[in-house]
């Protein structure tokens, strides 16, 4: 009767590891891994530091002017409206509390909706005194040379999708659930 305890205990502890091998297998394969947790401190950082721009008034009155009118894309959705600050542009810096432009969607109301920011700084001003592209949080920003579309000399950007859903990721450009359709100029 004690063998066929212990063979039975022995069976549940045997199942019970594999269960947890499988989940912690799970977890380091499908994301749970060191990348993912800094991503998802900085979009809690970016929410935290960017709550009081929901109300696009404040943004104004902080130095933050809406640029270029309502970005969009015929085919991967928008960006939005981007509220730029010239002076944190030019600085040179990145600080993720401190995000060089605000990202908002235009509502049928004629309110701006905060969907998200951007990290930007120019090319040249980074590359003078940085060996490596850069990054927040180990996300490594994009780059877009010159000419582009917005007229700026090449520079690095990053966006992050910190207050609506971006499907195709929180770090993507362009958000198939943001639209311009109430933009007027």
């Amino acid at each position: 009767m004690k063998s066929r305890l212990r063979l039975g205990l022995v069976a549940v502890l045997c199942a019970t590891s594999a269960i947890w091998s499988s989940v912690a297998v799970t977890d380091n394969s499908h994301g749970m891994t060191a990348q993912k947790h800094n991503a998802i401190g900085l979009v809690k950082e970016v929410r935290d530091s960017t709550k009081r721009f929901r109300d696009a008034s404040i943004a104004s009155a902080e130095g933050y002017t809406a640029f270029l009118g309502c970005v969009s894309g015929p085919q991967e959705g928008a960006m939005g409206v981007h509220f730029v600050n010239g002076d944190l542009v030019n600085d040179g810096v990145l600080d993720a509390e401190r995000p060089e432009i605000l990202v908002y969607e235009p509502r049928m109301n004629g309110r701006m909706r905060l969907v998200g920011v951007e990290f930007l700084v120019i090319a040249e001003a980074w590359d003078a005194v940085n060996p490596t592209p850069p990054a927040l949080s180990g996300q490594v920003f994009h780059y877009s040379g010159s000419p582009n579309r917005y007229g700026l000399p090449p520079f690095y950007e990053l966006h992050v999708w910190a207050w609506k859903t971006n499907p195709n990721g929180m770090f993507v450009d362009w958000n198939p659930n943001v639209s311009c359709e109430a933009h007027s100029p």
